[in-house]
Formats: structure tokens, C-alpha cells, sequence
């Protein structure tokens, strides 16, 4: 595939903060390292999970060169770009390129609902001033945007754009874009719980928080669909999916951190207004890690 440099598992690290909610950038390049050396075979930083809207650009600049730094090429890096404005999405997808970036993911962001003409011209602005690969990323739940797949057939027409992230919990979506634009295409799964689900619908990748906390079973499920063991895979899958609804419905970055917490690793503080999980929240977060741990 052209221009496609991601396959497997993609991992989202969190952006950690200090006791003033200042980023904390060597305990973010530590988490990093973390997600290369656990088996993740991709690394994408300033995505919801790493909380990119809730930080500056300084910040979100000081977030890409430490990943490009930390990963030294060793597995391929996704940063998130998006931004309310046009403008703005050039200015981070152009940072990230020069920085080392191998591609870019932008979802629509917006206050005012977007038309399809507006979405597509915000896609084709930023891929004319980029030479490396955009992955558009659905995500109606946190853009307020639901781009649909007619959509996605658009933009992918935009020669740079060569990926797409499919993360409105509808797995029917993926089945179209396979079917509408056949085997080639380059869809990734960004919806835990449809994990084994979007990989049986042919998605080339999953893009998750997930490996901060259970990095093992994330790439058994995929080197099981690899080698087409469906039933192993299942049993795979079926091991996380408590973990998996879980981090999603109490939040990634804050239940990431807990996680971690509980595995004994550092994971920093969140930002305002963001807040942790309170004590029921994280005995049954540990409860979950508890139990995965005692099947393996």
C-alpha cells in the first residue's frame, strides 16, 4: 500500500503533568519507551488520550520532539495535529513533518457544525502543505463531528490523505469502506471494545490506549489474527474486553493513569478539569487487572 506506514498495534501514550499541571516530559518519554520495548508496533501521541486539546502549542510541540526523540525510528510515529482552524492544523501537521514525524492524523474539530465541503477543504489544505501521509480520524463522540462514509470515500481521493480511523462504534462502517473501496484500503480499528470485530472486518491496525496497561495481550490478538487463529483470537480478546470497556467509559487518560498506578509505574497527574478515579473506580480497575493478571 502506498503511503501507509502503519500496521498492527498503534499505542497512545497519555501525556503526564506534574504536581502544577505542567507537562512532564521525561516521565512522557519514559511511558513512551514503555510502549516500543512492550511490542506496541506504533506510537501516537497527542490523540484524546494524550489530552491534545488541554494543551498549548508550545506543549504540543515539546510532546512531538520528545516522541521523535525517545522512539529513534524504531517503530513508526502518528502525531495528532487537529486544531479548531485551518491555519493552526498546518501549522502542527507541518512542525510534526519537519520534527520527523512518519505521518499525521487530524480529525475535524470544530464549534460549528461542519459541512462535508468545509471538512474536505480542511483536509486538502493541510495535505497541500505536507509531503507525508494523513490519517482522517472519525470520532463523533469527542470531535461532535460524524463523518460519514461517502465522506471518508471523499477524502481519501486527496492524495495524501491514505488512512482512515474508524472510531464511532460502528462496525458496520468498516464493512463499507472495505466493500466500497475494496482490499487496499487502510482502515484502522479506534474503538476498543469492536477490536476483534474490526480486524475480522479487515482493519489493517488498532489504534489504543491499551498497551500502557496490557501490552501482551494487545499483540496476541494481533499476531493471532495474523496467523488466522480465530478461536485463539477470541480467547485473546475476550481476556480484555472488561479492561477495554472499562478505560473507555471512565475516560483513557484517567484511567490509564490509574492503571498504571496500580502496576506500580508512575503516570503522572492529570489537568484540570480532568480528575482521577475516585476509590470505587480504581478498586474495580484493580479488581480487572487483578484478574487478567491471574489468567496469565
Amino acid at each position: 500500500m502506498k503511503n501507509v506506514p502503519f500496521k498492527g498495534i498503534i499505542a497512545y501514550p497519555i501525556t503526564p503533568f506534574d504536581d502544577h499541571e505542567k507537562v512532564n516530559i521525561p516521565l512522557f518519554k519514559h511511558l513512551v519507551e514503555r510502549l516500543i520495548t512492550s511490542g506496541s508496533h506504533g506510537v501516537a501521541p497527542l490523540g484524546s488520550t494524550g489530552v491534545m486539546p488541554y494543551l498549548s502549542d508550545e506543549e504540543k510541540e515539546a510532546i512531538t520532539e520528545a516522541t521523535i526523540e525517545q522512539v529513534k525510528g524504531r517503530v513508526p510515529t502518528l502525531v495528532g495535529v487537529s486544531n479548531l482552524t485551518t491555519e493552526k492544523t498546518i501549522h502542527h501537521a507541518r512542525f510534526a513533518e519537519k520534527a520527523g514525524a512518519d505521518a499525521v492524523m487530524i480529525i475535524p474539530m470544530s464549534y460549528w457544525k461542519l459541512t462535508d465541503d468545509e471538512i474536505v477543504a480542511h483536509y486538502d489544505a493541510v495535505a497541500n502543505k505536507i509531503s507525508i501521509p494523513i490519517m482522517a480520524y472519525n470520532n463523533p463522540a469527542t470531535s461532535g463531528v460524524d463523518m460519514s462514509p461517502a465522506l471518508l470515500k471523499r477524502l481519501l481521493e486527496i492524495p495524501n490523505v491514505t488512512m482512515i480511523k474508524e472510531s464511532s462504534g460502528d462496525i458496520q462502517r468498516m464493512h463499507y469502506l472495505r466493500r466500497e473501496l475494496g482490499e487496499d484500503v487502510a482502515f484502522y480499528n479506534g474503538s476498543n471494545p469492536l477490536a476483534l470485530a474490526a480486524f475480522s472486518a479487515g482493519a489493517r491496525g488498532w489504534c489504543t490506549a491499551a498497551p500502557n496497561l496490557i501490552p501482551e495481550l494487545n499483540v496476541s490478538l494481533y499476531n493471532a489474527v495474523e496467523k488466522g487463529n480465530l478461536g485463539k483470537a477470541k480467547d485473546i480478546f475476550y481476556q480484555q474486553f472488561d479492561l477495554l470497556k472499562f478505560i473507555v467509559s471512565k475516560g483513557l487518560p484517567r484511567a490509564v493513569k490509574a492503571g498504571l498506578s496500580i502496576l506500580g509505574e508512575e503516570g503522572g497527574n492529570l489537568r484540570s478539569p480532568l480528575q482521577p478515579l475516585t476509590e470505587n473506580e480504581s478498586e474495580e480497575l484493580k479488581k480487572i487487572l487483578s484478574g487478567l493478571k491471574n489468567q496469565n
